[in-house]
C-alpha cells in the first residue's frame, strides 16, 4: 500500500449531471438529453464518453463564446453516440482578449478525442456549424467491432 487513500473510480456518464454543473458555473448552461434504458456499456467506452464530453464542454467555456449548448447521449443493443453542439454566440471577454476559436486553439483536444475514440473502435467527427456553432461527435461501437 502507498498510502492508504482510495482511488476514486474513473468517472462515467453517470458523472454528467456534477460536469454539467460545473459547465454552469463556468458561464455556459447544457441542456442534456439521454436515451432511456440504456444497455450495459463498457466500463472503457463509458469513462471515454464521458471525457469526449468533458473535452468538447471545457472547448465551449473557452472558445466557443456560446452561453449555452446541447449534449445527446443516445444508445441502443450496438452502438453508444455523444453529440455535444454549440450555437456559437457572443465572444465572451475571455475569449476577445486572445482571439482564440475552435479552430485557433493550441491545444490538443480535438486530436486527443479522435484518437480516444478510435482506441474503442469507433468513429469520430467534429467541426464547425453551417453559418456559426460547432459540433463533436462520437459513435462507439458496443460489440466491440467498428462499421
Amino acid at each position: 500500500m502507498c498510502s492508504g487513500r482510495q482511488l476514486a473510480p474513473a468517472p462515467g456518464l453517470a458523472d454528467l449531471d456534477r460536469l454539467v454543473a460545473t459547465t454552469a458555473g463556468a458561464g455556459v448552461r447544457v441542456d442534456v438529453t439521454t436515451a432511456a434504458g440504456r444497455p450495459d456499456i463498457p466500463a472503457a467506452i463509458d469513462q471515454s464518453a464521458f471525457r469526449i464530453v468533458q473535452e468538447a464542454l471545457t472547448n465551449v467555456v473557452k472558445h466557443s463564446g456560446a452561453d449555452c449548448c446541447q449534449v445527446t447521449v443516445g444508445c441502443d443493443e450496438s452502438d453508444l453516440c455523444v453529440e455535444i453542439t454549440d450555437p456559437g454566440g457572443h465572444v465572451r471577454a475571455a475569449a476577445a482578449g486572445n482571439g482564440t476559436s475552435h479552430a485557433g486553439g493550441t491545444g490538443h483536444g480535438i486530436v486527443g478525442m479522435r484518437e480516444r475514440v478510435s482506441l474503442c473502435g469507433g468513429q469520430f467527427a467534429a467541426g464547425p456549424l453551417p453559418g456559426q456553432g460547432f459540433r463533436v461527435a462520437a459513435r462507439f461501437p458496443l460489440n466491440g467491432a467498428s462499421r
